[in-house]
């Protein structure tokens, strides 16, 4: 996924635990053309409780229920905040967080981006655009209309296989997404990135350990076991004078 990509693919509480657990083992007869990697993905998307559970409720990816666990336990959204949402494809955490701030209602305000398509959600103002070009932050403030209350980032850097350089990529997304956090944040703000074990030291534990309260990982019970991905959460922000 690109700089401006965020969330993919999809069990009843809301930290997902116990829904859709019924037992599945789906294996697909090889298609012709089809790749062993492509035919793996298909395998493991049709026997994920989440990727059902999310088409039964009417959410666009698995991704919300990472999202739901983490609020149930940090209550991250309230009626009337402003929300941006960094890599927001296809919708699934800007769905809940116009739902959770009723922006539905034209209460809060909830502001996407990202580098592909979305397409229209109710209470969401969305704009197609790589987070990374410069014109970006300019026109995101604009959406906002004020300060935000969260800052929520899901964006996966594009890879090229070289360890060292994926790492790196990754590294800098998160980076520029938590610099771009303190920017636009108020008072008492949060900030909620994906990050990958490994890549979350150095310039930006640094950076949120100086603007924020709390600081912890976070591991949802919708982040795939075998992934590398969790994500890092900054509560209480403090706006420097």
């Amino acid at each position: 996924m690109s700089a401006g990509s965020g969330k993919g693919g999809s069990g009843k509480n809301s930290s997902g635990r116990g829904s859709g657990a019924r037992e599945m083992g789906v294996r697909l007869k090889t298609a012709r053309g089809r790749t062993h990697s492509s035919q793996l993905w298909l395998e493991r998307q049709l026997n994920d409780p989440y990727v059902v559970r999310a088409k039964r409720e009417g959410y666009r990816s698995r991704a919300i229920y990472k999202l739901l666990e983490i609020e149930e336990k940090a209550r991250l959204f309230k009626p009337g905040q402003r929300v941006l949402d960094l890599g927001a494809a296809p919708g699934g955490w800007s769905q809940l967080a116009a739902e959770r701030t009723d922006a539905v209602a034209g209460r809060g305000t909830v502001v996407a981006i990202d580098l592909l398509p979305v397409d229209p959600i109710p209470g969401v103002d969305f704009i197609q655009m790589d987070f990374m070009d410069d014109a970006a932050p300019e026109r995101l403030k604009a959406m906002l209309g004020g300060p935000a209350d969260l800052v929520l980032s899901d964006m996966a850097a594009n890879t090229v296989g070289h360890r060292a350089t994926d790492h790196l990529r990754i590294v800098a997304l998160v980076e520029a997404a938590a610099h771009f956090a303190v920017e636009v944040l108020a008072p008492g703000g949060a900030f909620l990135a994906k990050v990958f074990q490994g890549g979350t030291e150095g310039e930006l534990l640094a950076l949120l350990k100086r603007d924020f309260t709390v600081v912890k990982h976070v591991k949802p019970a919708a982040s795939r076991s075998g992934s590398s991905e969790m994500y890092v959460l900054a509560t209480g922000f403090r706006r420097k004078a």
